[in-house]
């Protein structure tokens, strides 16, 4: 119910558009002062309300509008002192900003009933009090060199937004908490909060959002009564239903929107609306289509149309329900050993991108949320001692702990799942015990192959090296190679090299788009790694505690997922046949592990081709690393192909992994000299920057890939490129399906598939282009082939479907165009990706006032953490992140400052 929504250090604070009602939402981040503060108020009262948390108090006061401005740049609001030391960095953030809110059928409730609306409030209330008295005990300032000294808080201060709307006027109850950076420690001196740790902890702030929303009894009771109960998603089982039509709703009016907005802008060329404009653009959108609209939209208008177009959805709504008695487990019949367990499993799922790792705050959050979910209904009060226990007993049954120093901070990632560090170990013992040498084809060989294929080939050495290897009687075989150097032509030759020896290659990969690609080129058999393993009986299904559990079917076996019999695998793979892993980069540690017993039940060879520096699994990582270390053959491939500039191909190499700090200076320095580095002043400069380059790419008719940094800033900057193309026509809104979260999809649109279906032969993150939308379905056209065209279902779009005009790294992994733009705040990988991806050009859109800030940035991006595939690595960087976090001193500065490259406050 509870969530973050800290925006980059840039922006400081969130500006929201001024619509046609106070307390609408717009989520979009482009203040860099405390200006923006106003301007995210500008629709709020005259005055907001400031909550004070001192020692656990709360007290409360009125800021008006020059005062918010003083407050969130660092000054008393009353007294105008300046707290503590300004800022120097331009990027510092000035505010974090959670916003607790919860499923669309709450706002729902509270709109078709005033006592339900009551309760609700009541219920944030409570919530808001919660969040903010956490923030005070559980956060803490950083003092003295390099922050080394960690301060507890005596006084924090927050300010609250609350909105009743989203951006499309839809009933959207929620609220904005500002937390300012600026606290006051338990010595009495204002400085900066750890923002790493405040970070960390908004886990535990989300999960008490989801307890809050779920069992609080006095909220039940209230559903209760009017004869509404919550379903096992959190959702008013009664209600739900209603959600979706107003999605629907919600993705008309922002096309209205959109249409209009932009036509106005083509006809004032230079000029941006004004407040007064917007409004009137949004009162047109939402009325647009209406009947019986009315002319000048107010308040009662509102409400009486959205009331009106509820009771036409439902026409039941009125009817009054009987009293509806919420039934609670008790807390004495809770089964601990499971909550336990699901917290593991929750914090294990969250560890991915820190080799499996996490900390103390993870286990609580997830104790907390295996509660919420547990059917208990109790005063908060009730459960702080059952979640302490469970977060106990998940630490102690379910987890190693990797550091074991005193007074470790709560924040630092130093424990791991033992079903993950058990699992880590055992596949570097399989890959261990697989590897065995072999003879390999000579040189000429192959290139007397490569010349079959085509008489104009020539491989480089690397090439030669990897195809030999590939062709080895080697039983595992690494190949690592950089962006662009050609690791499909030597798979072709490989291929060929195997088949004139009477053995098979095949080729998996961990996506079936990836695998289906790769299969097609080298003319092999091929399939997605997981349709190759469940070939050979290997299954996966979650159990009791949610965690996935692989286990293996023997022949005569009884498949718990269709009751049949196994009988053994279709695809036949011989001794000596070579399993190919492409895109080996994104192979999860659980698939690794059933592909060792595949290779040693048939006596096949492995070989991993893929890149460690490009997208990293999904699921845990390391299985490239851990077959590299053990492979009787490794290859590096470092000759790059793809690129018109031979000298970007060059400077590639070095993105790709720079030698040290002083490398990546001289790497960044040369991005933004050579003219592939942008600056923009704001992240919605950067979208803009982004929006224009493939506007301007589509009109020159090339191809391009756009790379963000998360999935919700890629659906942003494509629902902005949508808007042009409504304006300029290029889209048809009379066709309307809708996709992923109510987003609205037009016949024309760039949309992206995100799940296998066999039935309608169409692939997880493949592109495709909306050629018509009918009532029974939706007709897509490959990305790259008008001419292969696939119908989908609109239940599928609904859950499966998105716009694509930008995608993350993981969508564009493997895919080659003209041009490629890399957005803001992407990791290594989605850096190095993103600008290796354009045949012709690559840029990189930075957030930086200047270029040395620029430059400071992108080495900032290029520091990659080192891939923890041992038990030992997760110690080595568990002991970096305990370094250099703040310690409790008193005192005297610590003899021993933690590095780090943050000042105070700046975590």
């Amino acid at each position: 119910m509870a969530r973050w929504k800290r925006g980059q250090a840039a922006q400081g604070v969130k500006q929201a558009v001024r619509y046609a009602f106070g307390g609408v939402c717009d989520a979009t981040l482009t203040a860099k002062t405390a200006d923006g503060a106003l301007a995210a108020a500008g629709y709020a009262d005259a005055v907001m309300t400031r909550y004070i948390v001192e020692n656990g108090t709360i007290r409360d006061d009125l800021l008006t509008r020059s005062q918010l401005k003083n407050w969130v740049d660092g000054v008393d609001p009353v007294t105008s002192e300046r707290r503590g030391r300004d800022l120097e960095s331009a990027v510092a953030d000035l505010i974090l900003d959670a916003t607790i809110n919860a499923p669309k059928s709450f706002s729902i409730a509270a709109m078709l009933d005033t006592e339900l609306a009551d309760a609700y409030e009541d219920l944030q209330d409570r919530l808001r009090g919660r969040i903010i008295k956490l923030w005070q005990s559980e956060l803490n300032a950083r003092r003295g060199k390099q922050g080394a000294i960690r301060e507890d808080l005596a006084r924090i201060e927050v300010v609250e937004l609350q909105h009743e709307r989203s951006r499309s006027l839809d009933p959207h109850k929620h609220r904005h908490l500002w937390l300012n950076v600026k606290v006051l420690g338990l010595d009495g001196k204002w400085s900066n909060v750890d923002t790493r740790v405040a970070l960390r902890f908004q886990n535990v702030v989300n999960a008490e959002g989801d307890l809050a929303s779920r069992t609080d009894p006095t909220w039940v009771a209230a559903l209760a009564a009017k004869g509404l109960t919550l379903n096992s998603d959190g959702e008013i089982a009664q209600l739900q239903h209603l959600v979706r039509p107003l999605s629907k709703r919600s993705a008309q009016i922002e096309a209205n929107k959109a249409t209009h907005l932009r036509q106005w802008k083509e006809q004032h060329s230079g000029e941006e609306p004004s407040a007064t404009l917007l409004t009137q653009i949004d009162q047109w959108a939402w009325a647009a289509g209406r009947p019986n609209k009315p002319g000048q939209l107010n308040e009662e208008d509102w409400a009486s149309v959205v009331m009106s177009e509820l009771h036409a959805i439902d026409p039941e709504l009125g009817r009054t329900r009987d009293v509806n008695a919420a039934m609670s487990v008790a807390i004495e019949d809770l089964d601990l050993q499971l909550l336990a367990a699901k917290a593991i499993v929750d914090a294990d799922s969250r560890s991915t991108a820190t080799g499996g790792r996490f900390s103390d705050m993870d286990v609580r959050a997830g104790a907390i949320r295996a509660i919420a979910a547990s059917g208990v209904i109790a005063d908060r009060t009730d459960l702080v001692d059952i979640v302490d226990e469970v977060t106990s007993l998940a630490a102690r049954t379910y987890t190693v702990t990797l550091l074991s120093d005193p007074d470790i901070p709560a924040h630092i990632k130093r424990r791991m799942a033992t079903s993950t560090a058990t699992l880590k170990a055992t596949v570097a013992h399989l890959t261990e015990s697989l590897a065995a040498p072999g003879e390999a084809p000579s040189a000429a060989e192959i290139a007397d192959v490569a010349k079959a294929i085509g008489p104009d080939r020539t491989l480089d050495e690397g090439q030669v090296e990897g195809a030999a290897s590939i062709a080895s009687s080697d039983r595992i075989v690494t190949i690592s190679g950089a962006a662009g150097t050609g690791k499909t032509t030597m798979l072709k030759v490989a291929g060929a090299s195997l088949r004139r020896r009477g053995r098979a290659m095949i080729i998996v990969a961990p996506t079936k788009k990836a695998s289906a690609v790769a299969g097609r080129e080298t003319k092999s058999s091929s399939s997605s790694l997981h349709q190759l393993l469940h070939d050979h009986g290997w299954r996966w299904i979650n159990n009791e505690a949610g965690a996935v559990e692989w286990s293996c079917l023997k022949i005569g076996d009884v498949d718990p997922t269709t009751g049949r019999t196994y009988v053994g695998p279709y695809m036949a793979i011989r001794p000596g046949d070579r399993i190919v892993v492409d895109e080996a980069g994104m192979l999860d540690l659980e698939a690794a592990r059933a592909l060792l017993d595949v290779v040693s039940r048939t006596g096949a060879g492995v070989a991993l081709v893929g890149d460690q520096h490009q997208a990293l699994p999904v699921g845990h990582s390391g299985a490239m690393a851990l077959f590299w270390r053990r492979a009787t053959r490794q290859v590096e491939l470092t000759t790059i192909h793809r690129f018109e500039d031979p000298t970007w191909g060059d400077l590639s190499l070095r993105l790709r992994r720079p030698d040290d700090k002083e490398e990546a200076l001289r790497t960044a320095q040369e991005l933004i000299s050579t003219g592939h580095v942008v600056l923009a002043s704001s992240d919605a400069d950067a979208r803009n920057a982004m929006v224009g380059a493939w506007l301007s790419a589509a009109d020159a008719h090339r191809s391009i890939a756009l790379v963000t940094a998360t999935h919700a800033e890629a659906q942003s900057v494509s629902e902005e490129i949508q808007a042009h193309r409504i304006a300029a026509g290029t889209v048809d809104t009379r066709e309307l399906a809708i996709g992923q979260n109510g987003q609205a999809i037009f016949a024309g649109d760039v949309v992206q598939t995100r799940r296998n279906d066999t039935s309608a032969d169409v692939q997880n993150r493949q592109n495709w282009v909306v050629k018509s939308v009918t009532d029974r379905h939706v007709l897509l056209a490959a990305a790259s082939d008008s001419t292969d065209l696939r119908r989908i279902t609109h239940e599928y779009a609904g859950s499966h479907l998105h716009l694509a005009y930008a995608t993350t790294v993981y969508g564009v992994q493997g895919e080659t165009t003209d041009l490629s733009v890399v957005g803001p705040d992407v990791d290594a990988s989605g850096l190095y990706v993103g600008l290796t991806r354009g045949k012709a050009h690559n840029m990189a859109v930075v957030v930086a006032p200047t270029e040395a800030s620029a430059r400071t940035k992108l080495v900032e991006t290029m520091q990659r953490g080192s891939l923890e595939e041992t038990m030992d690595k997760s110690r080595a960087a568990a002991r970096r992140e305990f370094n250099r976090a703040a310690r409790q001193v008193v005192g005297t500065v610590a003899s021993e400052s933690p590095t780090s490259a943050n000042g105070p406050g700046l975590g």
